[in-house]
């Protein structure tokens, strides 16, 4: 039962395409799933079905199959997302080598697709207010491989602050009232009020004047939310735009979608396979130069440099920092984190333990191939007894990169005989 407050003004919203919109609220909702670029070429999923026409690399899925089950969901193979979700991305059209910022990024889905899109190249900060949802973003990158991404536990003021005109396109997916989750999520029924939609909507313009000062001159900023309130959306942007007149609406082509003023976009249920959504793109007008300073690097440790060499680990163009007690590879590109509480600078390497080198489970599932691996077919007994923590059988010594059907799962260390198991104690099933 949805509320009748919310029925009324949809009803007035939509007009003659109320009926329609009611009818695709009881069709069974589409469900998809995003592959991951940074694990090399795509495999062949049975499930798969038609493409997302606004993502590449989305895919319908059969919802029977529960590919969240599957060994290469672990591998960071892909990701499931919602259809709808996957289209904020698709027009901030992210490139390689830019620096970019998810600014309310958590649990990680469009942080994830930004990063494939930027092919490893270029400097990503993605960040989550919230501590909890924070660390369940931090371990998303590292599943699927990302290693140019700094992950922060900030309120988007701090950022503003301390990178001011520094992103050449920022993403701001804003916390909403949830309208358009209503069929996936009865929470999203329960939780809401037009009360909460007009603490939402003062909510999201705060953040947006956040994301204002971290976008270059020049820059694009995409702001979008998966609700069908005005408020929250096309009010939302027309409050920003007459307080930033440095920010103009962007025209895009993205026929899929409805468009409507000042840059934005409906992705109405009826009329596409996918959740409510919303999307505007705002361009800040000019040009400038950075103003941040860089963060000064440190060299690697020799048994760093040891294992790599051992391993035939090539990493890409950056610098190695020591966070915590791990060593991490970061951007160059990457600023001063002085001051910013930091959750995940970059690709964890790994740490020195007993004067020996231990890898990070993030290096292994970065990694797409190394001088000594062992590889098993997805659905074998020894992928699910690695799986599970236990030792398998393998003529291998020393560190192994295990991997199944090519894809990489995670660490072993062999004795000849057997591969002592480094699966993460949290992952194991």
């Amino acid at each position: 039962m949805l509320p009748k407050e919310f029925l009324d003004r949809m009803e007035k919203q939509l007009g003659e395409e109320y009926p329609q919109f009611l009818e695709s609220l009881e069709r069974p909702r589409a469900v998809a799933l995003r592959l991951n670029p940074l694990k090399g070429n795509a495999p062949q999923l049975p499930f798969v079905q038609a493409n997302v026409p606004w993502e590449p690399m989305g895919f319908y899925y059969d919802p029977s199959a529960r590919p969240g089950l599957h060994p290469y969901h672990e591998a960071g193979v892909y990701y499931l997302q919602e259809a709808s979700a996957m289209a904020p991305v698709a027009l901030l059209d992210p490139q390689p080598g830019e620096r970019i910022c998810d600014l309310c990024a958590a649990p990680g889905g469009k942080t994830t697709q930004i990063a494939g899109r930027m092919t490893g190249e270029g400097f990503l900060l993605c960040n989550e207010i919230n501590p909890k949802r924070a660390k369940i973003l931090s371990r998303n990158i590292e599943r699927l491989g990302v290693a140019n991404a700094l992950v922060t536990n900030e309120h988007p003021q701090t950022l503003a602050e301390k990178y001011r005109n520094f992103f050449d396109r920022v993403l701001v997916d804003a916390p909403c009232s949830g309208e358009g989750m209503f069929r996936k999520e009865e929470a999203a029924v329960t939780d809401w009020s037009p009360e909460t939609v007009r603490m939402c909507a003062n909510r999201q313009g705060e953040i947006l004047h956040s994301a204002a000062q971290l976008v270059r001159p020049g820059g694009r900023l995409v702001y979008s939310t998966c609700t069908f309130a005005p408020e929250e959306n096309e009010q939302t942007i027309e409050a920003f735009l007459k307080a930033h007149p440095e920010f103009t609406p962007e025209k895009m082509d993205a026929p899929w979608f409805t468009p409507g003023p000042n840059g934005s976009f409906r992705m109405w249920p009826h009329k596409l396979l996918g959740e409510g959504h919303f999307a505007a793109v705002l361009r800040k007008n000019g040009e400038g130069e950075d103003d941040v300073r860089q963060l000064s690097g440190e060299k690697l440790p020799v048994l760093w440099q040891s294992f790599a060499k051992e391993m035939g680990i090539r990493l890409p163009e950056g610098k190695a920092v020591v966070f915590g007690q791990s060593l991490y590879w970061v951007p160059e590109e990457m600023p001063d984190i002085r001051g910013v509480r930091v959750m995940r600078p970059g690709l964890e390497l790994g740490q020195v333990k007993k004067d020996r080198f231990q890898p990070a489970h993030a290096l292994a599932l970065w990694l797409k191939t190394a001088k000594t691996t062992w590889d098993m077919p997805a659905h074998s007994k020894e992928t699910t007894a690695y799986m599970h923590g236990e030792t398998i059988p393998a003529p291998v010594s020393g560190w192994c990169l295990v991997t199944v059907d090519g894809y990489s799962l995670g660490w072993g260390k062999g004795d000849g005989k057997v591969l002592k198991n480094h699966y993460p104690k949290g992952l194991r099933r």
